[in-house]
């Protein structure tokens, strides 16, 4: 991962020529590799997933920008948001107060960033639920650490770690087998 500059929001927006992926961290803009087929699918897992269930109050969105403020705009995997923060076809974001989950699926090159400075940032911003999605090393398989900011400190705590199947009731009643990726 690539990290260059000292930005605001306007020039992730628009700079020309930036790569189709692109987060912005205290101002510096980030550039990740190329997704590893893990990555891709189990993205695709968890959107699909949460779109099996989803309440027509809420949408799933992968790889959109999440606005925290001035210099930070991350972009996680996957993002739960409420419906009526959408305004168009040209949304290229949404404010951290319209989303309700940031979903992020650890690669060896934002490994860091993925534990550890995007949670942080989340659990600041107010986004109440954060997973964060590792490789089980002997299945292959996605592991599911499932985390709610607590309103009294504004911090991410874990409330559960799912191997074979995420089910949980927060936000809405999800079930989405893990397994399934042995499919794809």
């Amino acid at each position: 991962m690539t990290a260059v500059g000292d930005h605001t929001l306007a020039d992730l927006f628009t700079l020309p020529d930036l790569p189709c992926r692109a987060d912005l961290t205290d101002g510096h803009l980030y550039f990740p590799r190329p997704q590893n087929r893990f990555h891709s699918i189990t993205g695709d897992l968890l959107l699909n997933g949460l779109r099996r269930t989803l309440p027509p109050v809420f949408r799933v969105r992968r790889n959109m920008t999440v606005v925290l403020d001035r210099r930070n705009g991350l972009e996680p995997d996957v993002s739960l948001i409420h419906a009526e923060a959408i305004t168009g076809w040209d949304d290229m974001g949404y404010r951290a107060e319209d989303v309700l989950l940031a979903a992020e699926v650890v690669a060896p090159d934002t490994e860091a960033r993925d534990r550890g400075t995007k949670p942080h940032k989340y659990a600041a911003a107010g986004i109440p639920h954060f997973w964060l999605v590792e490789m089980d090393s002997r299945t292959h398989r996605p592991v599911v650490a499932v985390h709610r900011r607590d309103e009294d400190t504004g911090a991410y705590t874990l409330t559960g770690i799912h191997h074979d199947r995420l089910r949980i009731s927060v936000p809405y009643d999800i079930d989405i087998d893990l397994t399934a990726i042995d499919n794809r």
